[in-house]
């Protein structure tokens, strides 16, 4: 079998940084793309419509699995292709799901997760706490045009994560075996509340940057108006209402554990992405 590697997510954040981290280690890597492939080393996959699934994985010994954002049954969409992982023979998976999905059995990503568990793969699933990115993709409007971070999530604090430190573990878990069969929530190594995350926003660019309480109808607004399809917008909106309530604060030493280093600091970050808030 070819020492191949397969990445679903490849254009996105965390796995356009994880197929960098396996490239840099001489790995094969084939990107699964939803778009007409323009390269080699990548292959057309519609997880929706179920469709190129067989070739994807055809030869494939290691798998990074995520479901694409903007739709809520991900167990629709990831346990296809945890069966068609187990169909072509692949060596190992790990799942990308989101810290908290193990709440409770019945969630769409739970379900996922558990199926996973229960396929006879060697498997690890990582749950992500809230990305940093979020602050120069999702976020980066209200903070280039208004200086305002506008969010319905009080003072609660957030161990949010560089989706970078998640490629890493990603990587590590793929080609390792120290860890097998288990389960990581993956936090950075401190948790702020969003006026501190403005503090340092304002630090590293020099505006007068703020974090602005929002009511939750007027972020499910925003985001329908910014063309979010309806189910989706309300699943985000219920999310953040789960960081309001302190559930995204919890660290953990996972990413140090993995990697054998600290993760990036929200400072750090915010110093390398300077140029993204600045009007």
């Amino acid at each position: 079998m070819s020492n191949q590697n397969l990445v679903i997510g490849a254009s996105g954040t965390v796995g356009s940084a994880l197929v960098q981290n396996l490239r840099a280690r001489g790995q094969t890597v084939r990107l699964a793309t939803s778009r007409a492939p323009t390269q080699p080393d990548q292959v057309q996959l519609d997880v929706l419509q179920r469709q190129g699934l067989a070739a994807a994985f055809q030869g494939v010994q290691r798998a990074f699995l995520m479901a694409p954002p903007g739709y809520v049954p991900q167990d629709h969409l990831l346990v296809p292709l945890i069966e068609q992982a187990r169909a072509a023979g692949v060596q190992k998976v790990v799942l990308m799901s989101a810290m908290g999905a193990d709440a409770a059995p019945d969630t769409p990503l739970r379900k996922a997760e558990l199926a996973l568990e229960a396929s006879g793969l060697a498997w690890n699933t990582i749950r992500p706490n809230w990305f940093m990115q979020n602050f120069h993709t999702f976020w980066v409007q209200g903070i280039r045009e208004q200086g305002r971070i506008f969010l319905p999530i009080g003072s609660a604090r957030g161990s949010f994560i560089d989706a970078r430190d998640i490629a890493d573990v990603a990587a590590e878990l793929l080609l390792g075996d120290a860890h097998g069969d288990q389960a990581f929530d993956l936090t950075g190594a401190e948790a702020l509340n969003h006026d501190e995350v403005a503090a340092i926003l304002s630090r590293e660019t020099g505006r007068d940057i703020r974090h602005q309480e929002i009511p939750p109808e007027a972020m499910l607004q925003g985001l329908l108006g910014a063309g979010l399809p309806a189910p989706y917008a309300e699943f985000l909106v219920m999310i953040l209402g789960y960081f309001a309530a302190g559930y995204a604060e919890r660290r953990t030493d996972a990413v140090q554990r993995i990697t054998g280093r600290a993760p990036r600091s929200f400072a750090a970050y915010a110093r390398e992405f300077r140029a993204q808030w600045v009007v």
